[in-house]
């Protein structure tokens, strides 16, 4: 699997920027230079706004959700894609820009996300999903306590009628 990955993001890094320069560089010969650079700086500047937008907004409904105890999964969710989406708008190039563009977008930032949560479903159900947890301490492990190895609490749960004599 880590072959396949290593594979899938060094085709990424290869191609991501070749297409983008194809890009531009048809851009330029269509519109001249002036005009190509002004559209680069139009798209920064409505990505940023938006980006800053769309985030601001997410993370007002996250606190709702969790100010009324309710599970933040999509709020969660549209903040992730929000994140990328203003990272691809930060890597220059308009390819990069149109997809970040549709990750600010509600409508299609909504298709991503049901994308992401059927493929994360599909992950579950064949048992091939992978979580990351992290521990609680950032102290290192000492020697007789290591991530193999965790501490175990043996503990009797009282409710607030029993008597603690």
């Amino acid at each position: 699997m880590r072959s396949s990955l290593f594979g899938r993001l060094l085709a990424l890094f290869l191609l991501v920027p070749t297409a983008e320069l194809i890009l531009l560089i048809w851009i330029g010969e269509r519109v001249g230079f002036w005009p190509t650079v002004g559209l680069i700086a139009l798209t920064a500047l409505v990505g940023s706004w938006l980006a800053r937008r769309e985030g601001v907004a997410a993370l007002r409904r996250f606190q709702e959700r969790v100010a009324t105890g309710q599970l933040p999964g999509r709020e969660l969710t549209d903040g992730l894609i929000i994140l990328v989406a203003g990272a691809l708008l930060l890597t220059p190039g308009m390819l990069t820009d149109v997809v970040g563009l549709l990750g600010l977008l509600p409508p299609s930032r909504a298709w991503i996300r049901g994308r992401l949560q059927a493929r994360f479903q599909q992950n579950l159900a064949r048992g091939s999903a992978t979580m990351f947890v992290m521990r609680g301490s950032t102290a290192s492990p000492t020697s007789e306590e290591s991530v193999e190895d965790p501490i175990i609490l043996d503990a009797t749960i009282l409710n607030e009628d029993s008597d603690l004599s």
